[in-house]
């Protein structure tokens, strides 16, 4: 019995080990973690003014800052999440905001706002914060200013610092906190705590999962629940915001379709070719003589203006808008001029003062080849462009050409709030200068032109500018050559070279081909069946008018199709 004894306790031992070490191992797996996790790490604060910004219901990689206990964004990110309004003048080191009526001009690192009206008359405004700052070379606007002219909220936070933000108040669901708990990093009992919620506390609903439910607190932690912690769901719907309203933009558009043709002033005494340019047009409401071209780098500009060519078209029923242009402006660096408030002003200045000594009843801006930099100021001046025209009944008119991929930064869906019209130049799919020889304007080219215009720009507003030249192009070994000619020359050059012509249904145009020696000679023929196929899908989408480029160009007969696509509704 002594041996045995020694034994059984040696036994109930182990068994008491085993059973403490089963029942540690359960209480660790089923126990819930109390470590907590790093705030600074989940925010990712990158120092004590940094502050990660929750907008909607999601962390952004863009972080605001504190400065003088002043929250500011860098422009980059109010460019990308609020308003791309807001405009830098990196020389005069003044940041400006273009409105219907005035610009306002904040001088960076100051409070001080100084309104230009129409007229770029002054008048000073203020407030008691630096508006905005430059940290090195990244310059910071304030939350509160930037609240007058945008639509959002903010909620600042500290301990550590982050903040919310919304700029949509869509319905979302909520559910009180039925017993205390925490918030999870991860959904499950061994992830680390975020924050501790409180019986009664409501927290956001993001997403259901079997036992655990994805929730944004009141104070913007996003992290996971359990279900069981959770009381019955709800749908609310937040207050938007109430202090802010959209400001309006009165486009002074027509009733009725734009018929615009692009008159060629070669010099003063091309003005008086103004009666023959139009003796055979018909529908015609407004003609666009190429007037002005940009000189200087300080908003210097040419002139043929004659106030009796006016005269004589309006006798003639038409509208006159005066041609800006730059594409003779070989000596003027676009980003100069343009990112310089300095001779953007001087520039509008000028542009209206010739609108309003000649009776122009509109301005067309046909700023061409405009490099990747200067696209933002080139949409910063037809803001401020706008101002006066607005306010004097100028219509503004802006020129586009068609692949988008060439000018995204010209920022259609903005002329198309700012200004009266974006014309389409729905042409030169093969030009001067390309690798192969192709259609001017093949009915592909021309209707993903309107289709991609129209869906950032108020149909009404859109006008597309038809070719009235073809291209005649050889091809000689690895050498493309073409030139362009009116479509009487070019009826002419299929006529003599006896080229059979046929309908291509790719195009849409009539088409032509022939060899001569060692050149391959092509020809696709603006006609008056390839205009009549353009302005049928130009009904399509039913668009504020067309352009054509340019008189003189066109036979008699392409009027008779125009004629009939004016007299459709």
């Amino acid at each position: 019995m002594k041996k045995v004894i020694p034994v059984i306790v040696a036994i109930v031992l182990i068994i008491l080990i085993a059973a403490a070490g089963f029942g540690a191992m359960l209480l660790e797996k089923y126990s819930y973690s109390k470590e907590r996790a790093d705030l600074t790490e989940y925010f990712g604060i990158q120092g004590e003014n940094d502050v990660p910004i929750i907008l909607q219901d999601e962390r952004i990689e863009e972080h605001a800052k504190i400065f003088d206990n002043i929250c500011y964004f860098d422009i980059a990110t109010v460019h990308k999440y609020f308003n791309d309004r807001f405009y830098e003048d990196k020389a005069a080191r003044n940041l400006l905001y273009a409105m219907p009526d005035a610009v306002y001009l904040n001088e960076i690192g100051t409070g001080n706002i100084t309104v230009l009206d129409a007229d770029f008359a002054e008048s000073s405004d203020g407030r008691d914060y630096t508006i905005s700052r430059y940290e090195g070379e990244t310059l910071y606007i304030a939350a509160d200013y930037m609240k007058e002219f945008a639509n959002f909220s903010y909620e600042l936070f500290t301990e550590p610092n982050h903040m919310q933000i919304y700029t949509e108040w869509n319905e979302r669901q909520t559910a009180p906190v039925a017993k205390d708990t925490q918030v999870r990093y991860q959904g499950g009992i061994k992830s680390d705590i975020l924050t501790d919620v409180s019986e009664g506390d409501t927290v956001i609903i993001l997403d259901e999962m079997e036992n655990w439910t994805k929730v944004k607190t009141q104070d913007s932690f996003i992290g996971y629940v359990e279900n069981k912690r959770l009381g019955e769901k709800s749908t609310v719907r937040p207050e938007p915001v109430t202090d802010y309203a959209e400001p309006v933009y009165e486009a002074n558009t027509r009733d009725h379709k734009i018929n615009l043709g692009w008159h060629v002033i070669g010099g003063v005494g091309g003005n008086d070719t103004l009666e023959s340019a139009v003796a055979q047009t018909e529908g015609l409401n407004v003609i666009s003589p190429t007037w002005f071209t940009l000189t200087g780098n300080e908003g210097e500009f040419s002139s043929f203006a004659a106030a009796s060519y006016v005269q004589r078209a309006h006798e003639m029923g038409l509208e006159v808008w005066g041609l800006v242009g730059n594409v003779e402006s070989v000596d003027v660096d676009m980003y100069e001029l343009l990112s310089r408030s300095s001779s953007r002003w001087k520039l509008i200045t000028n542009l209206v003062a010739a609108a309003q000594e000649y009776d122009l009843d509109g301005i067309n801006i046909d700023f061409e080849n405009l490099s990747l930099d200067a696209g933002e100021p080139f949409i910063q001046f037809i803001r401020e462009l706008s101002i006066p025209c607005r306010k004097y009944g100028i219509v503004l008119s802006v020129d586009n050409y068609v692949p988008m991929n060439h000018t995204d930064h010209y920022d259609r869906a903005e002329q198309g709030v700012v200004a009266d019209y974006v014309i389409i130049m729905g042409y030169d799919e093969h030009y001067n200068g390309s690798k192969e020889a192709g259609s001017v304007a093949s009915i592909n080219f021309v209707e993903n032109g309107i289709k991609n215009t129209v869906a950032d720009v108020p149909a009404k507003k859109v006008i597309n500018a038809l070719p009235f030249y073809t291209r005649l192009w050889e091809t000689k070994g690895t050498t493309v050559e073409s030139q362009a000619v009116g479509m009487e020359m070019a009826q002419e050059y299929v006529s003599n070279h006896s080229i059979a012509i046929r309908w291509d249904e790719t195009t849409c145009q009539n088409y032509g081909e022939f060899q001569s020696g060692d050149s391959f000679c092509q020809v696709w023929l603006e006609d008056a069946d390839s205009i009549r196929v353009k302005l049928n899908i130009m009904d399509k989408y039913e668009i504020g008018g067309v352009a054509a480029w340019r008189l003189g160009f066109e036979t008699p007969d392409i009027w008779d199709v125009i004629g009939e696509y004016m007299n459709r509704s």
